[in-house]
Parts: C-alpha cells; sequence; structure tokens
C-alpha cells in the first residue's frame, strides 16, 4: 500500500511494541512452561485457567508483532483498538477484584503499570488519529460483510455477557470458572468483537491477516491447551454438552481465523496478478 494512504507510525511506537512483546512472553510462558511462571504470577491461576491465558498471550504476542513489523497505520488500527479494548476492562476487572492481587508483591504493581501505561498509549495513539480514515482495502461482499456483522454480535454478546453475569456465563465452561477470570476473559471475546467491527466494510489485506492469525491461535491454543493440561489432572467430562459447546465456540473462532487469513492472501495474490 503506498504510504499517503497507510503512513508509518512514529518510531515511539515501534518501542512500545517491543516492550509489550517483552512482558508477554512472560504470559505466554503460562502455556509453555506454567509451573515455572504460576509462582511468578499476580494472583493465584488453576491449570486451566494458566494455560487458557498463555495461549491468549501467545496470540496477543504474535499481533503485536505484527505491529512491530510493519509499524503502519494497517495494521496498527486494529492491532491499538483491540488492545486498547483488551488493556481496559481487564484493568477495570483488576480494580474490581483487588481481593484477589497481594499489594506486597512486586508482581501487582507491575501488572496494574503495565496494564494501564498500556491502555494509555494506544488509546492516545488511537486518539491522535482519529480523523484518519482506513486504509484501502477490498469492499466485502454482502455475504462476508452479513457473517462478520454475525460474528461481531456474537462476540460481543458473549464477551458482555461474561462481564457483567460472569457466574452465570462462566458455569457453561468445562472447569470452573470464577467471576473475576471470567471478566478477564470476557476482554478477549470483546476485543474480537470490536476488530472484526472494524474490518467488516473495508478489510486492508494486513488487518485480514492479522485478525486471522489472532483467532487462528486463540482458537487452536484454547483447544490445545484443554487437552494438554486435562491429560494431566483429568478433571474434564469430554462428553458433557458444555465441554462440547465450548469446543465448538473456539473451533468456530479458530476456523474463522483460517477463512480470513486466506482472504488475505488470495486478495494480496490478485492484486499482484493484477
Amino acid at each position: 500500500m503506498p504510504t499517503s494512504d497507510n503512513p508509518r507510525f512514529p518510531a515511539a511506537l515501534r518501542l512500545f511494541s517491543a516492550v509489550v512483546i517483552i512482558v508477554l512472553i512472560v504470559g505466554a510462558g503460562l502455556f509453555f512452561a506454567p509451573e515455572l511462571v504460576k509462582p511468578r504470577w499476580p494472583w493465584a491461576v488453576t491449570p486451566f485457567s494458566a494455560r487458557f491465558l498463555g495461549g491468549f498471550y501467545t496470540a496477543e504476542m504474535a499481533v503485536m508483532a505484527a505491529l512491530l513489523v510493519w509499524n503502519r497505520w494497517s495494521p496498527g488500527r486494529l492491532v491499538l483498538v483491540m488492545a486498547f479494548i483488551f488493556t481496559v476492562i481487564v484493568s477495570v476487572a483488576s480494580f474490581v477484584n483487588l481481593s484477589y492481587f497481594n499489594l506486597e508483591r512486586k508482581a501487582t504493581w507491575l501488572w496494574f503499570l503495565v496494564y494501564l501505561g498500556s491502555a494509555a498509549v494506544s488509546g492516545l495513539f488511537l486518539w491522535r488519529a482519529r480523523a484518519r480514515p482506513s486504509a484501502k482495502g477490498v469492499t466485502l461482499n454482502p455475504s462476508w460483510r452479513g457473517y462478520m456483522s454475525l460474528e461481531t454480535a456474537t462476540l460481543g454478546l458473549y464477551g458482555a455477557g461474561m462481564l457483567l453475569f460472569p457466574k452465570i456465563v462462566s458455569s457453561t465452561w468445562p472447569w470452573p470458572v470464577d467471576p473475576f477470570h471470567a471478566q478477564v476473559y470476557s476482554a478477549i471475546f470483546l476485543a474480537g468483537a470490536g476488530g472484526t467491527y472494524l474490518v467488516r466494510r473495508s478489510a486492508p489485506r494486513e488487518e485480514l491477516l492479522v485478525l486471522g492469525l489472532a483467532q487462528f491461535l486463540v482458537g487452536l491454543l484454547a483447544i490445545l491447551g484443554l487437552v494438554i493440561t486435562d491429560a494431566a489432572v483429568h478433571r474434564i467430562d469430554w462428553t458433557a454438552t458444555r465441554t462440547l459447546c465450548w469446543l465448538a465456540l473456539f473451533g468456530w473462532i479458530g476456523i474463522s481465523g483460517v477463512f480470513k487469513f486466506y482472504a488475505a492472501c488470495r486478495y494480496f495474490s490478485s492484486r499482484s496478478a493484477s
């Protein structure tokens, strides 16, 4: 895309991306090395919650890496909007549930510093670029737009339910989820809804690629984390309706990501050929 349509961000944002990636490496450790990271986490996490959060942080790390590499309005607009939604909701949930944190630990203060700082930086960049239109992209056909609207509504309503009615909605998960973790998880769905909403009309290739990659990793790692964890603790009823519905939800998220990624690659190939 031409620079005038898709300008570079300031170098400071690239530095911000690099710092966030370093922090996210620790979060990804909940998936790949939970026994090492769990004792250093700001609050107590169960084996299933650790792997689920670690899988999401791994997906978020890939998204921030895309922003670090491109450092342009597209996919920066998408990444910053999703990051802002996620960090604001998690910050609010953390303040509401302060009893889960040990305020005498440095990890707790670092947690709030990182999340409040990330929300402030992403919000500032978005505010400064609030009048800038999206980078030029492909106009999605009516079927794609209809599907994107449905996906936005589904993720948004589910995320809002987890946030506002955490006990009720989280009771449908395969493992016990307390209200604090349910509200933290809600940020994942609401960030996904915000990202999908952005690209439902005009989808720049980079944003489709990043959103598709994020959804694929979230779906894949959520299911993989459940399988790996249960292989050690044997607590999941794999024939229960709530387990099957949960698997279907994250399977759908992952498959939806694959189709977005494919659509972005196909768009790029057609543009190159022309």
